[in-house]
């Protein structure tokens, strides 16, 4: 997959294929995202072209909205990209989302990212907005295509009687519901990052835990203890991942972690990647009055997890 990034006012140097377009932001690529996108690749190897899929960074409120500081998403970036290039996109443009961006007006949106961007046929779900404030929808797009463009609409899609929605997994995430998120996205919520050392205070209690930094972007969920499959170097483990501020150790605001136990796991794994897959929710983070209320509570956690897995 080729991923172009692109920055408004832009001069596009290179010849673009002639291209059918699925455009979203997609944040979670859950599975009405999946319908586009899909829809897209194959309406593309029916007219013998390239796909496309065109999204934008970073989200339209942490730049239009001055309270909303740091945004936090279901998949950042570059769980984004590997997630696209698995749905076999030929090709990813991101453009940056810039107050310049914002004030374009319908029409020029679609001229200079539409046909700028040579796209032959545009998919886009029934809900999707462009231009200045959103004024453009895909229910007028024809007075802004002037047949130099078709399109495809895809339609609401609804699962357990809900409109599936990021806004829909987020609130399930904030729950510590991983099963309907998981549902939702249609795979299990994974997360990446590098093993860091930490306090090791794991290791002295008997639980030595892999301390995972997680993109900064990334949205936790719900702190607490969760089931989780560990990947690390194609093989995949099992495991129990604490996600939270250690209350038991910490006093004050403590930037939350991701910690994780691997069961029957005995390797050096510092400075390496690992992946992690949410999978159920175990229990809610508490404070411990002291270690051994700790360590007892996380032999209980163990034991659902083993039994989970099992």
């Amino acid at each position: 997959m080729k991923t172009i990034q692109l920055t408004y006012p832009m001069s596009i140097q290179e010849e673009i294929p002639a291209t059918v377009a699925a455009i979203g932001f997609f944040d979670g690529i859950h599975i009405g995202h999946q319908q586009v996108i899909k829809s897209a690749v194959l309406e593309a190897k029916q007219r013998n072209m390239e796909s496309a899929v065109i999204t934008f960074h970073p989200h339209p409120s942490a730049v239009l909205k001055k309270e909303a500081g740091q945004i936090q998403y279901i998949t950042p970036l570059a769980e984004k990209k590997a997630i696209l290039e698995n749905l076999y996109v030929d090709r990813l443009y991101i453009i940056t989302f810039n107050q310049e961006l914002s004030r374009l007006l319908p029409a020029q949106f679609i001229d200079y990212f539409i046909v700028g961007l040579n796209i032959k046929h545009l998919v886009a779900g029934f809900d999707y907005t462009y231009g200045f404030k959103g004024k453009g929808n895909m229910a007028t797009i024809d007075e802004y295509a002037q047949g130099r463009f078709t399109h495809t609409i895809i339609e609401k899609l609804d699962l357990i009687d809900e409109k599936v929605s990021s806004t829909r997994i987020r609130e399930c995430l904030s729950e510590g519901d991983i099963v309907t998120a998981n549902l939702l996205l249609s795979r299990p919520l994974r997360m990446s990052g590098i093993v860091e050392k930490g306090d090791q205070r794991g290791r002295t209690i008997g639980y030595p835990t892999a301390n995972i930094k997680i993109d900064d972007q990334a949205l936790l969920p719900k702190l607490g203890v969760y089931a989780v499959h560990v990947y690390h170097q194609d093989k995949k483990y099992y495991g129990m991942a604490n996600i939270g501020v250690r209350p038991t150790f910490k006093e004050g605001y403590v930037q939350p972690s991701v910690e994780v136990n691997i069961l029957d796991f005995n390797q050096e794994i510092y400075n390496k990647e690992v992946q992690i897959e949410l999978l159920q929710f175990i229990r809610p983070e508490k404070k411990f009055e002291g270690i051994d209320m700790l360590i007892a509570q996380i032999a209980e956690d163990e034991k659902k997890i083993r039994s989970f897995f099992a």
